[in-house]
């Protein structure tokens, strides 16, 4: 993928919808963990593509190019939540936890819903797109020890939420 980031950044437009194909199921899965309709998510990647086109030149390390893509697309996701205003309050959140107790509940993509956006984006990026703690603590600009405590609260709200025994251990993703 290297060497087609250094082919977009010298004007190669094949080159980057090369790196783009490579790259977008992973866009979808950070855009999915931020936003619920996969018409937010789809207009989230496509902003963040085309935000990318042109100063792919300045990306100092081609390397980074998953990482520097991801950091666009999670902005353009906060874009659209704020525009949107799709804030969810904890009560309501805490409500449909004390619902989905009482059914069925069982189905990790229903808890991951329920998780705060921070809690979900450090999970998606590290379980799902298998980012480092590191590479996510440069994505998202916080320190590694942030990154490391969401995933821990992340994982044990994951627990209580699918009733695991946290006396066995962990919620497996």
């Amino acid at each position: 993928m290297e060497n087609d980031v250094v082919l977009a950044q010298q004007g190669d437009k094949k080159a980057f919808i090369r790196i783009i194909k490579s790259v977008e199921k992973s866009l979808y899965y950070v855009a999915k963990s931020m936003l619920t309709a996969d018409s937010d998510c789809m207009d989230a990647a496509q902003e963040a593509i085309l935000k990318a086109y042109q100063p792919i030149a300045a990306l100092k390390e081609p390397k980074y190019f998953k990482t520097w893509i991801t950091r666009i697309l999670i902005n353009e996701c906060h874009n659209i939540l704020r525009k949107n205003k799709k804030i969810v309050m904890m009560d309501d959140i805490r409500e449909q936890a004390i619902e989905h107790k009482m059914g069925d509940f069982v189905d990790l993509e229903n808890a991951m819903e329920l998780l705060e956006e921070n809690y979900k984006v450090v999970i998606t990026l590290h379980y799902i797109n298998d980012l480092s703690i590191q590479e996510i603590s440069t994505m998202l600009g916080i320190p590694e020890g942030t990154v490391k405590s969401r995933l821990n609260r992340a994982r044990k709200k994951l627990g209580t939420l699918l009733d695991v025994d946290h006396e066995e251990g962990r919620v497996q993703l």
